[in-house]
């Protein structure tokens, strides 16, 4: 859903557009060295935790700020690298909506441009699809170290939006239609049915009997071989025994300006992603089609954003296009007055932006874009 329709702005002569034009355009090129490009100075700061991820025959760095046990987020740096603004923005994820814990992986092993040029050589020597393998092994990690989804109280309240009052029994006989099918009337009906064949007290039972507080899934799969086949008992023994009661493991993935084409390709190109949202960037169709994504996207753009082909509003729109076709739930926001890298509010940031000419006194939209992104993680995340 767009929700901000935005004029189409012309390419401009500015050495920033003009780099991420060619960019766009070339997304696997490697230049030779031509610039002392700096190193990232010692181990990212407090919050944060350093941690070194496997992949392949290779080892990065990542950066861990946030709540051990919450859903996990893998947040992809601009074309700078791992810099301050970057830490910024993971460190205000973790502490959004009701916290999660975000991941900055190391996709330049320790090297970060303090000026265009060099953030050009550095995008144009990133191996794009090792960084994906990067983004993988991210994701893999937050899934093997505690990111997981809430348990089932978080169903109840997403019922009781619907007007339904549940309680342990009507869970199990309106989840199986609700989740599937995600129609109420249809689980009230089955509700009865099973008021009405005494199913309800045997699955009830059967509960009391899990050492641990099943999950949604288990809930619906509870009442369905109850229901259907019978075999309560068997899946309970399942259950306990093969530990299937644990909460699901979850992760999804963000990124700004480079890491925004990133994020959306993680949608196409990485099955254990769970939900994206991108800031500002739009992959090359030689990296990956839109078309076939597979996790739901929210993607963020300034309507004066005149990086043509890979963040402006053409860009947008045609990603918008591609979103529908894949049939994902997406949405497409554009943000009136608004340019580039818009996220980013640090002083050290608007220093920048303003250096690079773009504009830098729209607070409101930042916020504003912070909120959807609060909303749709949590709901991805955490439902």
């Amino acid at each position: 859903m767009l929700l901000f329709a935005g004029r189409v702005i012309s390419d401009s002569s500015s050495s920033a557009s003009r780099i991420f034009a060619a960019a766009s355009r070339n997304p696997f090129s490697i230049s030779g060295s031509r610039f002392q490009v700096r190193a990232m100075a010692g181990s990212a700061s407090q919050p944060f935790k350093k941690i070194q991820i496997q992949r392949d025959d290779t080892t990065f760095d990542a950066y861990v700020v946030g709540k051990e046990d919450a859903p996990g987020i893998v947040v992809l740096q601009e074309w700078w690298g791992v810099d301050f603004e970057i830490k910024n923005h993971a460190v205000k994820i973790s502490q959004l909506g009701p916290g999660f814990k975000a991941l900055i992986p190391d996709l330049y092993r320790g090297k970060v441009g303090l000026d265009v040029a060099e953030a050009q050589h550095l995008m144009d020597g990133l191996d794009w699809q090792g960084a994906v393998k990067d983004i993988q092994a991210s994701v893999n990690w937050l899934k093997t170290n505690g990111s997981s989804k809430k348990q089932a109280p978080d169903m109840f309240e997403r019922m009781k939006e619907e007007g339904v009052c549940p309680h342990d029994t009507t869970f199990v006989a309106l989840l199986p239609v609700c989740v599937l099918n995600m129609v109420v009337e249809i689980g009230l009906e089955l509700f009865q049915l099973n008021v009405e064949t005494g199913l309800l007290v045997e699955v009830s039972e059967i509960t009391k009997r899990i050492p641990f507080e099943p999950t949604w899934v288990l809930w619906v799969l509870l009442g369905a071989c109850v229901g259907k086949w019978g075999l309560g008992d068997r899946v309970r023994k399942l259950m306990v025994e093969d530990g299937l009661g644990n909460p699901l493991p979850i992760a999804g993935v963000t990124g700004f300006c480079m890491g925004g084409a990133l994020s959306i390709a993680s949608s196409v190109l990485v099955p254990e992603v769970d939900a994206v949202v991108a800031f500002y960037g739009v992959p090359s169709s030689q990296l990956a089609d839109p078309a076939q994504a597979k996790a739901p996207v929210q993607a963020h753009f300034g309507e004066l954003d005149n990086f043509v082909g890979f963040s402006d509003v053409t860009a947008a729109k045609a990603l918008e296009e591609k979103l529908k076709a894949s049939g994902i739930p997406y949405e497409v926001h554009i943000y009136p007055g608004n340019a580039h890298a818009f996220m980013n509010r640090s002083p050290e940031g608007v220093k920048r932006r303003k250096g690079m000419g773009l504009p830098d006194d729209d607070e409101a939209s930042a916020e504003l874009a912070w909120s959807r992104f609060t909303t749709w993680m949590t709901h991805y995340l955490s439902a």
